[in-house]
């Protein structure tokens, strides 16, 4: 009498450690996430206790940010998860963030130094969500080619 065990294959998320790479994209999506939700908590507040210009769009604006701020956080725990679904918020978050950076850099001021710091977390978030080493590690496959019939 053998004594086989019926164990499921494993997935992306169990067993195997987690490359070093997917903690360091699962932590700039967390950064830019908490940097989103924390302007956007700082707009709503400004449109309560301060003066703005015009409070609707304080108030918009601030939950828009809040709003956004939880995509890229979902992202990293996706990410931290090993959901092969959490790459393409990732991916999102970097390409949104490059044009904000563009933006930042065109001003003056201290303005400048914030999106230096932003172009490098982009394009350091757009290479590790881009590495062929993270989608094997998210379980993602490559794409098929079939051969001409």
């Amino acid at each position: 009498m053998s004594t086989q065990q019926n164990t499921p294959s494993p997935s992306p998320s169990a067993g195997a450690e987690k490359p070093g790479r997917i903690a360091a994209l699962a932590a700039v999506n967390a950064l830019e996430g908490a940097a989103l939700v924390l302007g956007g908590i700082y707009m709503l507040a400004v449109g309560l206790l301060g003066r703005p210009d015009s409070i609707q769009q304080a108030e918009m604006g601030g939950l828009t940010l809040v709003a956004l701020g939880l995509i890229p956080l979902f992202a990293a725990r996706g990410l931290l998860l090993r959901r092969s679904w959490s790459r393409g918020p990732a991916l999102i978050t970097q390409l949104m963030a490059l044009p904000v950076a563009w933006t930042l850099l065109r001003s003056q001021g201290a303005l400048i130094p914030a999106g230096i710091v932003l172009a490098v977390v982009a394009v350091t978030g757009l290479v590790l969500v881009l590495n062929p080493a993270t989608t094997q590690a998210l379980g993602i496959r490559g794409s098929r080619t079939t051969p001409d019939a």
